[in-house]
């Protein structure tokens, strides 16, 4: 199983969005996170606040798993939480909860989600098949924010979701090597030409800063003074 740096699993951030579904700070988002939900409309905001929150649920899964079984049992744990119909569901968890709420005939976006971070859990080493797998996986919810967008739409919201699955992971993992590969990986991923929805000006957003972050060879995606001014741009023009 790949090595995670722990910061995984307790970056925190500034919120300038909504507030975190759950009060434990561990489930804080990081602040491109936040921003991107700040640039979102509200129609998209509760929904993808919702799905950060279950990202972090996983991650931090991963960052504490040194028995693979052990993770794998974990995760199995919300695929099924996530595959039962939302009145049988367990009460109490605030992101589940949020779930059945938000996300109600969406759920196997959720799920995609959870077989990507799986894939770091049973993987030995990340591996370019791994890889695409991951984040693949793990950015199918960002297609499930919107229903209307068209074939072009599609894969540029694939693309950039991509990205920021790449850049968010290269930021945490602790091999070299494998931050090396994640980088090129998202940085081989050429988005297509096209318009990202207005819906999704978030996203947009996270795409900037993740192709910043990886073209500076995996540094956090809000690292330095020009993220902010990244971000905006992308907003800005949305394209």
């Amino acid at each position: 199983m790949p090595e995670w740096d722990t910061r995984l699993a307790k970056r925190v951030g500034a919120p300038l969005g909504p507030r975190p579904v759950t009060a434990e700070s561990s489930d804080i988002l990081p602040p491109e996170a936040d921003l991107a939900l700040a640039w979102s409309p509200p129609k998209v905001r509760a929904p993808l606040s919702i799905a950060f929150q279950l990202d972090r649920r996983l991650a931090r899964i991963v960052a504490r798993t040194s028995e693979p079984m052990l993770g794998q049992m974990r995760l199995a744990w919300w695929r099924d939480a996530l595959g039962t119909p939302i009145a049988d569901r367990p009460r109490g968890d605030a992101v589940l909860d949020a779930i059945g709420t938000h996300w109600a005939g969406r759920e196997p976006a959720l799920v995609a989600l959870v077989d990507g971070w799986e894939v770091l859990v049973s993987a030995e080493r990340l591996g370019r098949t791994e890889i695409d797998a991951f984040g693949t996986q793990r950015s199918t919810f960002f297609g499930a924010l919107d229903d209307t967008a068209g074939q072009t739409s599609a894969a540029r919201i694939a693309a950039a979701g991509f990205h920021w699955a790449m850049a968010d992971a290269a930021a945490a993992v602790s091999d070299a090597d494998e931050r090396a590969a994640l980088i090129a990986a998202g940085l081989e991923r050429i988005a297509p030409a096209g318009t990202m929805p207005r819906a999704l000006r978030g996203l947009a957003v996270l795409d900037a800063l993740a192709l910043r972050a990886l073209r500076g060879g995996g540094r956090p995606l809000m690292e330095g003074r020009g993220a902010p001014l990244a971000a905006l741009r992308a907003a800005i023009f949305l394209s």
